[in-house]
């Protein structure tokens, strides 16, 4: 069975960092592999996208702010995150080919 394991969230303050990893059973080389977050209230938003060959695309709310990038000695997706903002506040998903999702990690950013 396929399995991400998404991990850490936290509380942090405004201008702070966190680094989120996804753990996955299957070939991290092998799939899209996407970061969504989402609010209380509102719609999912993509965050962040690794293509198979490495190629990174952002949404334009994180650009300059948040990286994403592949760790294969420990088969794991992370999301570097930095000078957070408040309306970074989400739960964040992370995705592998459209269909195969983790269970989420939740940020908070307040003072």
């Amino acid at each position: 069975q396929v399995q991400l394991v998404e991990s850490g969230g936290g509380l942090v303050q405004p201008g702070g960092s966190l680094r989120l990893s996804c753990a996955a059973s299957i070939n991290i080389f092998s799939y899209v592999i996407r970061w969504y977050r989402q609010a209380p209230g509102k719609q999912r938003e993509l965050v962040a996208t690794i293509t198979a060959r490495g190629t990174t695309n952002y949404a334009d709310f994180v650009k300059g702010r948040f990286t994403i990038s592949r760790d294969g000695a420990k088969n794991t997706v992370t999301l570097q995150m930095n000078n957070l903002k408040s309306e970074d506040t989400a739960l964040y998903l992370c995705n592998f080919g459209a269909a195969i999702w983790g269970q989420g990690t939740q940020v908070t950013v307040s003072s």
